[in-house]
């Protein structure tokens, strides 16, 4: 038998890599099981070199939907093994963020702690060395009532509203600066600023406000851990003091565009927003974001838009097209060539 040249060996070689369905300057994405291309060549390239892993996987709801989910015990070993196979694609100074929505017992007004202890046990396995950094919580003012059997039909319930989104690390202190994500000032604040004096003092609560503690302007205050996602036409925010993003609403290039190919939508598609500002509070320029449970690819958008290299990895084959409606929007390509002018000035 003759030996495999040079050549014939870095083809057989290549043909055993995943190939990516979608590339653009900065990311990749990838259709098949998160967990068998991350625990393949796929993972071994990424292995300690992921700043963020920003997702939203499948709920743990009590129905089958279109994009795929487990329940029960079953859920909670599937999600729980992921810690330690996400653990070592971090960095040291890496970042977890996942958004998990509340889970229902099935036929009872009752919520399951499913979601809750597989949360926990995520961040406990010992081999993934987690721990949680903060909770966040992503309110939608306007979100269909739900669980509709408890809330419209028997009324012995109301609206769950929002969504849990939890903040993940390997380290104390990861890899984050909440200067990238200020609030803008509240117009009291920007009077204050204006003023140039308040009532300082000590306070009830026995803290002491100093005296010029809060005369100095940097350009937004401190965001909040609640977000509103913004679907009120401009109108002043239920939660005036809430970190507002703008939701996916029914008007943007997405879903036009999806309308228009007359494409269905993932159903559970994280906001935009949301994702922009975990991209912005925990990566900086070129660091590298995995969701390894894409679906239309939001994380892949916003980090693309914020100048961040991405990988996607999505099961279902479907939503690939979408990410690529996704890459159409104009907002994106001017972003671009803002970015482009800079580097050229």
């Amino acid at each position: 038998m003759k030996p495999q040249s040079s050549v014939h060996r870095k083809r057989k070689a290549h043909h055993g890599r995943p190939q990516a369905r979608q590339r653009t300057r900065l990311g990749r994405y990838y259709v098949g099981d998160c967990e068998t291309l991350l625990r393949g060549p796929l993972g071994r390239r990424l292995r300690g070199r992921v700043q963020l892993i920003l997702t939203s996987p499948p709920y743990p709801l009590n129905r089958k939907k279109s994009y795929g989910n487990l329940t029960g015990n079953e859920y909670r070993r599937w999600f729980v093994g992921l810690a330690p196979l996400f653990s070592r694609l971090l960095r040291k100074d890496g970042s977890i963020v996942i958004e998990l929505g509340n889970a229902w017992i099935a036929g009872r007004p009752v919520q399951s702690l499913l979601h809750l202890k597989s949360l926990i046990q995520f961040v406990e396995r010992k081999r993934a060395n987690f721990r949680l950094c903060q909770q966040f919580i992503c309110y939608n003012p306007t979100r269909l009532p739900s669980p509709a059997a408890w809330v419209t039909v028997r009324k012995d319930r109301v609206t769950d509203s929002f969504t849990h989104v939890w903040w993940i690390a390997k380290s104390d202190f990861p890899k984050a600066d909440n200067r990238r994500v200020l609030r803008p000032y509240s117009s009291e604040m920007r009077q204050l600023l204006k003023r140039g004096t308040y009532n300082h003092g000590p306070r009830p609560s026995q803290h002491r406000i100093s005296k010029n503690g809060f005369l100095r302007d940097r350009g937004g205050s401190a965001a909040h851990n609640v977000f509103e996602l913004d679907s009120l036409n401009g109108k002043s925010p239920r939660l005036p003091n809430a970190f507002r993003m703008p939701n996916t609403g029914s008007t943007n290039f997405f879903l036009d565009a999806c309308r228009q190919t007359g494409v269905t939508p993932h159903p559970a598609r994280m906001p935009v927003g949301l994702a922009s500002f975990f991209v912005r509070f925990l990566t900086e320029k070129h660091d590298l974001i995995l969701d390894p449970f894409a679906g239309s690819n939001t994380t892949g958008f916003a980090a693309e838009f914020a100048g961040r290299r991405w990988v996607a990895i999505e099961n279902q084959r479907q939503y690939l097209g979408q990410s690529r409606i996704r890459f159409q929007d104009p907002t994106l390509k001017k972003q671009r060539l803002r970015r482009k002018r800079r580097v050229s000035t």
